[in-house]
């Protein structure tokens, strides 16, 4: 019976409006870059050259997402992309100076973009909620 079903009782409700509000956070602080672009290039920071592939199961991402985001980051210069000398089907993807540059800074936002998405939680709040998202 559906008379006891409230939209705002719904965990995929609830999971939306906090991801508008972070995206919305988001864009105040990194306007020049998407959170899918940002995801990248701090996965690339974190990792270094590797496959466009293996970037995209990195960031959770299809195969052809990944490719558009790659092709956008290679437009504004942010990455670079070469012919794997082992398997010249496969792409190398790095970070550009400009992009290394780019993510150092994106980076440090990023942790001013997380304190005020969770701004109204405490400590062990935030640390839960990452331990339940995770079980998600």
């Amino acid at each position: 019976m559906t008379d006891d079903y409230r939209l705002d009782d719904q965990v995929g409700y609830k999971l939306r409006l906090a991801s508008q509000r972070h995206l919305e956070i988001f864009s105040q602080h990194l306007s020049d870059i998407t959170p899918t672009q940002f995801s990248i290039l701090a996965r690339l920071y974190e990792v270094g050259e590797t496959s466009q592939n293996q970037l995209g199961r990195l960031v959770a991402m299809d195969a052809a997402t990944t490719k558009g985001v790659i092709a956008r980051l290679l437009e504004k210069n942010l990455v670079e992309a070469r012919a794997d000398p082992n398997d010249a089907r496969r792409l190398q993807i790095s970070l550009t100076e400009t992009g290394r540059e780019l993510t150092i800074d994106a980076i440090e936002k990023a942790r001013k973009i997380t304190e005020d998405t969770v701004a109204n939680l405490n400590g062990h709040d935030v640390k839960r909620l990452l331990e339940l998202l995770d079980k998600i």
